[in-house]
């Protein structure tokens, strides 16, 4: 199946991990006595970056912050739907923090930034990813069903929810990755039997990730037309992936990965989710 490209250049949102590290526990891959490696953090995400821009991405950058660690994962900061932006509201404390910072850094790239009610938490394209016109939102770990469809009211799309039943896969994006209009990637195991076959019956081709490779954070991928980046340990996706006409590329980003994070978790797409799979939907 062809894959739909676009001539605007691709946008990415990265924050660099100065200070960066595992200080608090709020999923289970976290665990303050096991140290990240703050060098070879650097060095992943830097290679990261530099994939990212070997393929034609422009990269922005929000400025690190002391004592907000997480900053590097920028996918949570919000969604960006044309020249808007809703932000997060981030379910845990310790993360909160951040939501100041990306406002100001969104506002200063030129998008208009909405926010939720304090209520509505909402943790962005962590949560929200769009196939074809759909916005499928995951809930119940992190952002809930109220805050989604207050996400769909702004940006006048569909969204349909997806309840998240393992820790493990807190973000709709560490389980769920589409790739095209109609194609994704995902790990069916996450997602109570309703969302299974809500997304089944949704989304014509379906790759099912393996258990280990979906420890190896295989879903939580970034999508630049045809080119599919992912965390290093994921070659049967890799393999299936050549035979579907994409171009897989494999780094190494097991230093994030304590942390629960991988390739999506550290990028966030400015010129929209809807983009991602190279076809833009109009406002």
């Amino acid at each position: 199946m062809p894959i739909e490209t676009t001539t605007a250049q691709p946008r990415i949102l990265m924050c660099p991990p100065d200070f960066y590290g595992v200080e608090y526990e709020i999923n289970p891959w976290m665990d303050r006595e096991r140290e990240v490696d703050h060098a070879l953090a650097v060095e992943q995400w830097a290679d990261l970056r530099a994939i990212l821009e070997s393929i034609g991405v422009k990269i922005e950058l929000v400025p690190p912050r002391p004592g907000l660690p997480d900053l590097v994962f920028t996918a949570n900061a919000a969604i960006v739907f044309g020249q808007r932006c809703v932000l997060s509201r981030f379910h845990h404390e310790q993360r909160q923090g951040e939501e100041p910072h990306f406002a100001a850094i969104l506002a200063e790239l030129g998008f208009e930034v909405v926010t939720l009610p304090d209520e509505r938490h909402f943790e962005g394209a962590g949560d929200a990813l769009f196939c074809g016109e759909t916005l499928f939102g995951g809930y119940r770990i992190r952002s809930t069903a109220l805050g989604l469809q207050h996400v769909g009211r702004i940006i006048s799309r569909e969204v349909i929810p997806l309840e998240l039943v393992d820790q493990r896969f807190y973000h709709l994006d560490t389980c769920f990755c589409p790739l095209t209009t109609d194609q994704a990637v995902w790990y069916p195991p996450a997602f109570d039997s309703y969302g299974q076959a809500v997304i089944r019956s949704s989304i014509p081709t379906l790759i099912e990730v393996t258990d280990n490779e979906a420890d190896s954070f295989a879903a939580n991928a970034v999508v630049v037309g045809n080119r599919v980046i992912t965390n290093s340990g994921c070659p049967q996706l890799h393999a299936e992936l050549k035979s579907r006409g994409f171009e897989p590329i494999a780094t190494p980003l097991g230093e994030f990965v304590k942390a629960g994070g991988s390739a999506k978790c550290l990028t966030l797409r400015l010129d929209g989710e809807e983009a991602t799979r190279g076809r833009r939907i109009a406002d």
